[in-house]
């Protein structure tokens, strides 16, 4: 890696902006205070960055993610100091879980200033720690430059990951920063080894039952087509997992089911296989323990095959997978162009999820958080024209709005459709400020069943005592009821309330029509 420029030319904040920009970082979500301000104001300098604005840290943070998810690179954060990291740290956790890079820049006070104990002060490293891969701090403002290429480095991985920078507010504002070149070539993805393709290769020849669990990169076109192409050959169990980083889908696509949510399900779809092969995911488990359930979804005598770990070359695992055990090259399965008439009658969350399979348009990007409303949602959109499908990987709500600003961001040439579930939506709702501001092509459907539906379901499902009113009434989101028009309308979206499937299919329509945000409220009843 080589500096370049005059030394004494820029100062810290511009270095870092500058050798951002070489490193193909162009985009800065932020949510800055007084120790990034020579970060902002170096903005004017280096017209190349985008810096993107959101009114809370958890929308700055879900918008890096949703961006890099879809533009195949990552955006940077800026947050302030160590409770701006900890406002945003959930939408870090779902990164993390997701493999996804990030490039999370945290101011801190000057170094000089820190030993007074300010009101600010606190320990960024041991909280960024949390969702970190990796973590440095700048203590020189001649290494800024470096520091930030060896940041985007460690963020692209692969595997991706949340890569931290620590940006002392005086290393920042002083001149003799230099401008750094990427950190070398990125990565390749590490190739399966010989002997544990010729070992899965074997299982699926035994005649016994077989199940490949994708997950990451394998659940892109190329690896699904080498996977449908390895099941139809061998009669291999194909499954995708439960919360998928992004899946491409669609007409046209090998169709791939999720593995259920429900630990009981999930048990169902893998019982009676004796190998389980794993390609860019993990062993499956459930998501919280249960008394008296297992947690380890393997079922007993099932052998675990590692074909691919985050980070592996998953398509060219699949791919040499498919030629060893003879799968012809046009044995994948295709998924037939499909869609379910557009609804009339009452609106139900099933209803609104045959809306969006009779109307979703080519390209469209799904940043799915209905959570219990959106169960319906991929059975009935399977064969609309192609479309991306992401997830709330790390589990922790209030990731579906920020995650369809950042795709909204990264691909502006593509429809973005946020189902959000009324709860998770109150987490981040500050994310359509930033769509308006910014313009972005997103049409929010609000599933408002005024209940944590899902928490409904788990009080019965963990064994709790019968439920009383005391115990039910904190999963309530009635009284007040919640108003997502005025909410909406007052954050700058233009938004309706629906209460008929007709109603639905019709706001839909033209808000797919038009460019621009847009919220729809769709009152459902609960599933639950």
């Amino acid at each position: 890696m080589t500096e370049t420029a005059d030394p004494t030319a820029v100062n810290g904040a511009q270095a870092l902006i500058r050798t951002l920009v070489a490193c193909g970082v162009d985009t800065c979500f932020t949510n800055p205070g007084t120790s990034e301000m020579h970060f902002v104001a170096a903005l004017d300098a280096v017209p190349e960055m985008r810096g993107v604005l959101g009114l809370f840290e958890g929308v700055v943070t879900g918008a890096a993610d949703g961006y890099a998810r879809m533009a195949g690179r990552p955006a940077a954060t800026l947050l302030h100091l160590g409770p701006g990291l900890g406002n945003g740290l959930a939408n870090l956790h779902n990164a993390r879980k997701g493999h996804v890079p990030v490039v999370n820049i945290v101011g801190d006070h000057a170094t000089y200033h820190k030993q007074y104990d300010a009101q600010l002060e606190s320990d960024i490293e041991t909280v960024a720690r949390n969702v970190s891969a990796w973590i440095r701090r700048s203590d020189a403002t001649a290494e800024v430059g470096r520091d930030a290429a060896e940041t985007v480095a460690a963020a692209v991985g692969p595997p991706g990951g949340v890569a931290t920078l620590i940006l002392p507010a005086d290393v920042s504002w002083s001149a003799g920063g230099a401008v750094a070149e990427p950190a070398g070539p990125a990565r390749a993805a590490v190739p399966a080894e010989t002997d544990v393709v010729d070992a899965v290769a074997k299982a699926l020849r035994s005649g016994e039952p077989v199940g490949l669990l994708l997950g990451g990169t394998a659940l892109r076109e190329p690896g699904l087509v080498a996977a449908s192409r390895l099941a139809n050959a061998t009669g291999a169990r194909l499954v995708a997992e439960t919360f998928p980083t992004r899946l491409e889908r669609g007409a046209g696509l090998p169709p791939i089911d999720r593995l259920a949510y429900l630990a009981e399900f999930a048990s169902a779809q893998l019982d009676g296989l004796r190998h389980l092969v794993v390609v860019d995911a993990k062993a499956p488990v459930s998501f919280f323990a249960y008394p008296g359930k297992d947690s380890y979804l393997v079922p007993d005598g099932c052998d675990v095959h590692l074909l691919a770990a985050p980070g592996g070359d998953a398509t060219g695992a699949l791919e040499a997978l498919a030629e060893l055990v003879g799968a012809p090259e046009d044995a994948a399965t295709r998924q037939p162009a499909d869609r379910p008439d557009v609804p009339s009658g009452a609106l139900t969350a099933e209803s609104v999820a045959r809306a969006l399979g009779a109307l979703l348009p080519e390209g469209a990007i799904v940043s799915d958080e209905g959570n219990t409303s959106s169960l319906f949602a991929p059975g009935l959109t399977a064969g609309a024209p192609r479309h991306d499908w992401l997830t709330l990987t790390g589990g922790a709500i209030g990731q579906g709005m920020p995650l369809a600003t950042g795709a909204a961001v990264a691909r502006p040439d593509r429809k973005v459709i946020n189902l959000e579930a009324d709860g998770s939506a109150l987490y981040t709702v500050q994310s359509l400020w930033t769509q308006a501001r910014e313009g972005l092509d997103v049409v929010t459907i609000v599933f408002n069943n005024r209940s944590y539906a899902v928490l409904n379901m788990e009080l019965n499902r963990v064994g709790a005592e019968a439920a009383g009113p005391k115990a039910k009434e904190l999963l309530d989101l009635s009284r007040p009821d919640i108003d997502f028009v005025a909410i909406s309308q007052g954050l700058g979206v233009p938004a309706s309330r629906v209460t008929t499937a007709d109603e639905l299919a019709d706001r839909l329509a033209r808000a797919l029509a038009e460019p621009g945000p847009t919220l729809i409220e769709a009152l459902v009843p609960p599933l639950m």
